[in-house]
């Protein structure tokens, strides 16, 4: 039977990660010590450093040999379900990558399956049901750094592809009398006419973007070399050097913190706290805290979980929105405003909400 102080130690690692927010928030909204120019700074920090030798100190401290592949197995699981739902739904009102159904359809996957796995879920859980819960959040996490947030890259590259149509822009003299296929040409005053090639894409040359986007993020490489520390140092039982364990563990002890005052500032430069309008605010919400989850229970079921894993799995598929998933989303410029919206507004209703789930798990155990 869960008591008050299982609620009070979950409060204790959650409500902590809202300080920092507020402190964002207002440093740009209501005290004004921080501008633009300030904000920028302070986000370059948390990309490059921060957040990457945070993930790398989680990430580094996993066993590999001692993965739970039947955890990890019914995530893969739920994310599959999710692609056949939106897959269905989308082929039921067009196939073609240009069209509304195919974008919402990337950005229904990005709601339904992508978390913040490592700067809410580690503390949240670890305070839920102890050490086991961090062990298995961070290899959840490491998997979506590497593989799942790789293939939402690669379809928006898809996506951006079919939208520009791979357009090669040529220009030649006026009278010249080569041959060529132009779909649009403009006269110019210069006597040259500009010429547009519509060629698409090869599968390896949209494989060369995906990788080098991915080269450019720290985050990807920073759970790469921490997987890569892992295995050596679980197979040779060696544990890392002092002086490198301290050095990096000074910047990573600040990764949930200055993560959420980053996601405070970036609250405050926004006209409005709900940007995407209240109908797509809540088909988000549902997408996030009820149609991810019921996925996971569904495949944890199927895949043999019980007992805390199996609550473990459900409530981490509930956690708020991934913060790189909506990074993504602005820069392909696919629902940024839903994205955004989901970040924050889930941000801030994540706390009752994974309460209540965990309430109700315990209830039902």
């Amino acid at each position: 039977m869960i008591g008050l102080r299982d609620v009070y130690l979950v409060l204790s690692a959650m409500v902590p990660l809202y300080i920092p927010l507020g402190l964002g928030y207002g440093s740009v909204r209501w005290w004004g010590v921080l501008n633009p120019e300030h904000c920028n700074g302070i986000n370059r920090v948390v990309a490059l450093f921060t957040l990457p030798l945070f993930t790398f100190n989680f990430t580094a401290s996993i066993d590999p040999f001692t993965m739970n592949f039947r955890f990890l197995g019914a995530d893969a699981l739920s994310k599959v379900f999710v692609v056949a739902a939106v897959a269905l739904w989308a082929k039921t009102r067009g196939t073609c990558c240009k069209g509304p159904a195919c974008s919402w359809a990337i950005t229904g996957f990005s709601l339904s399956t992508l978390t913040n796995t490592l700067v809410v879920g580690v503390p949240l859980l670890k305070a839920m049901y102890g050490g086991i819960a961090q062990d298995l959040v961070v290899q959840v996490s490491v998997i979506q750094a590497i593989v799942w947030l790789s293939i939402l890259l690669f379809v928006l590259e898809c996506r951006s592809s079919c939208i520009n149509g791979g357009v090669v822009v040529a220009s030649e003299t006026v009278g010249n009398e080569g041959s060529h296929v132009a779909v649009d040409v403009a006269g110019t005053d210069t006597g040259v006419k500009v010429v547009q090639v519509h060629k698409r894409p090869s599968l390896g040359s949209l494989m060369k973007v995906v990788w080098r986007k991915l080269a450019l993020n720290p985050n990807s490489y920073a759970s790469i070399v921490g997987v890569i520390w892992a295995f050596i140092s679980s197979r040779w039982h060696f544990s890392m050097p002092l002086l490198m364990e301290n050095s990096v563990s000074m910047m990573a002890k600040a990764g949930s913190g200055m993560a959420m005052f980053s996601m405070g500032l970036f609250m405050a430069s926004q006209e409005k706290l709900i940007g995407c309008g209240p109908s797509l605010t809540v088909l988000s919400m549902v997408l996030r805290f009820l149609a991810g989850p019921a996925a996971m229970a569904v495949a944890s079921i199927a895949v043999g979980l019980h007992g805390d894993v199996l609550h473990i799995a459900i409530i981490q598929a509930a956690l708020p929105q991934s913060i790189t998933s909506f990074i993504y989303a602005r820069e392909y410029g696919l629902h940024a405003e839903v994205l955004s919206t989901a970040v924050i507004f889930g941000m801030l209703v994540s706390l009752p909400v994974l309460i209540a789930y965990y309430v109700v798990l315990e209830l039902l155990r």
